[in-house]
């Protein structure tokens, strides 16, 4: 009998462990990123174009309620949760609070956030429009 012998070697690669090793990456990087957490509210514009890394974002509307993840705070519970915040940061050297104050927001209002970060020993930084 003649029986061929295949010795044919496949050079063929399989594309679904690699997709599916990315979509686990993907899932990853998302889960641990760091989202800018800006409540979708007119801010003052500014000339500025510095680019900061934000840790942690505090958002103030023209009522004078501060808001910290979602949850709208007293400045007595603000100053609470963000020592909370500082005490829990992996990275306290580079740890940097945001202010978005509404347009309209009262400044003594902001001032008070600035007044809680100084007294943490943390850079702050006021989130603005740019000016087109």
């Amino acid at each position: 009998m003649g029986m061929k012998k295949r010795n044919k070697v496949s050079a063929e690669f399989s594309m679904s462990s690699l997709t599916d090793i990315i979509f686990l990456l993907l899932i990853f990087f998302m889960l641990t990123a760091n989202f800018v957490q800006i409540k979708p509210f007119e801010l003052p514009k500014s000339d500025a174009r510095t680019m900061s890394p934000t840790s942690i974002v505090v958002n103030i509307d023209k009522s004078g309620v501060y808001t910290l993840k979602g949850k709208d705070l007293k400045l007595g519970a603000l100053r609470a949760a963000l020592k909370s915040e500082i005490a829990n940061s992996e990275d306290k050297k580079d740890l940097t609070i945001a202010v978005a104050a509404e347009v309209g927001t009262p400044f003594d209002q902001v001032q008070k956030v600035m007044s809680i970060a100084k007294n943490f020993n943390v850079k702050m930084i006021l989130a603005t429009q740019p000016n087109n």
